[in-house]
């Protein structure tokens, strides 16, 4: 890859060094990146009660932060009808068993194709996936986010560091190196969707309005059974001390109000919604999310973008530290990672009535 076509495809891709959500790197030198594959998480096994849904009874809450970063704000009241949404993510089994029923091919496994051509080097038409390796070396400019993102050809759900890795013995982490394009392709198999922002957020509040966390205000880095994030020098250390490097099965950490699992870390969780950066102050009921025009000036070369909730393994107190409620990252159409999935929601006219 030259120098001209790496900073062509940044800055096509709007590459603005927030280092969290996915943005597009290149290293100068050939030759790929050794990831270290997430590994077991044997203090902390996928939980018994980790499978199904939960019933969210409809509410009013504060949806956004007025004190965190800008693209939060505004802080708004907003009300949102009951639904149920899986307790966990969906993982690499769930995941399998859709394709297996379907024979369905995700974007990485396909590639973009013609859809890029013109927009993006030809190798990025190919068939991959965006890849975290760590940097050898102390990182002084974190702007330079290709220090540790790389395209990987042949990264795939079924590969998620790339040729040679498997997710053989992570059947229960959550899937990965999916675009928003396979999530709704697995929604629709299961006769589900996507989630509003709203609801996804609504949801992670655990029933703490207003509080910073999933599970209050406060954070103690120390505490590691609260969320799958980075502990250590961020990004050439990750001492995982939170039992997880990549990846953690679902539903290893403590639920929050709502009994839902990893609503904060592990991995960024896809939403329905298009990406603009803030929300409108005004009351909402249901809201939907800004339309595809309004999103399209805040997209990049190859399209508007879609938002992305939660925060993910690789975010770390100084680095990042997404892994909040309100928090909010731009995620391209076309390009999945491994540290990005989702999970679904079910809308129902019964959904008033609790469980069914």
């Amino acid at each position: 890859m030259t120098t001209r076509h790496r900073t062509a495809l940044l800055a096509a891709l709007g590459v603005s060094g927030f280092g969290a959500g996915l943005v597009l790197a290149l290293p100068d030198a050939p030759g790929t990146p050794v990831a270290r594959a997430a590994v077991a998480v044997d203090a902390c096994p996928a939980r018994a009660d980790a499978a199904g849904e939960v019933f969210i009874e409809g509410g009013r809450f504060t949806m956004g932060s007025d004190t965190e970063r800008q693209e939060e704000r505004t802080a708004h009241a907003v009300a949102v009808s009951s639904f149920f949404i899986d307790r966990t993510e969906v993982t690499n089994a769930a995941f399998a068993a859709f394709v297996e029923a379907t024979g369905y091919v995700t974007l990485a496994e396909r590639g973009i194709g013609e859809a890029g051509r013109g927009r993006l080097p030809d190798e990025f038409l190919r068939p991959g996936g965006m890849v975290f390796a760590p940097p050898s070396e102390p990182v002084g400019d974190f702007t330079d986010v290709s220090q540790w993102w790389s395209w990987v050809e042949g990264a795939s759900w079924r590969h998620p560091e790339g040729p040679g890795s498997t997710i053989e013995g992570r059947e229960h982490h959550p899937v990965v190196q999916v675009s928003v394009e396979d999530a709704y392709a697995y929604a629709k198999w299961a006769g589900r969707a996507l989630p509003t922002e709203a609801e996804w957020e609504y949801a992670a509040r655990g029933g703490l309005d207003g509080a910073t966390y999933t599970w209050g205000d406060t954070y103690d880095p120390a505490d590691t059974a609260k969320a799958n994030t980075w502990q250590g020098a961020f990004p050439t250390t990750d001492e995982a001390t939170d039992g997880a490097h990549g990846t953690a099965p679902a539903g290893c950490y403590e639920a929050n109000g709502y009994g839902l699992y990893d609503m904060a870390g592990n991995v960024w969780e896809y939403v329905q919604n298009w990406w603009v950066p803030g929300h409108p102050a005004a009351k909402a009921s249901d809201p939907l999310g800004p339309t595809l025009r309004e999103a399209l000036p805040h997209g990049t070369a190859i399209g508007p973008q879609v938002t992305v909730k939660g925060g993910s393994w690789l975010c770390a107190p100084v680095y990042c530290a997404r892994f909040r409620p309100s928090a909010r990252q731009p995620q391209e159409l076309a390009l999945g990672s491994n540290h990005i999935g989702f999970r679904t929601v079910r809308r129902t006219a019964d959904a008033a009535g609790g469980r069914t």
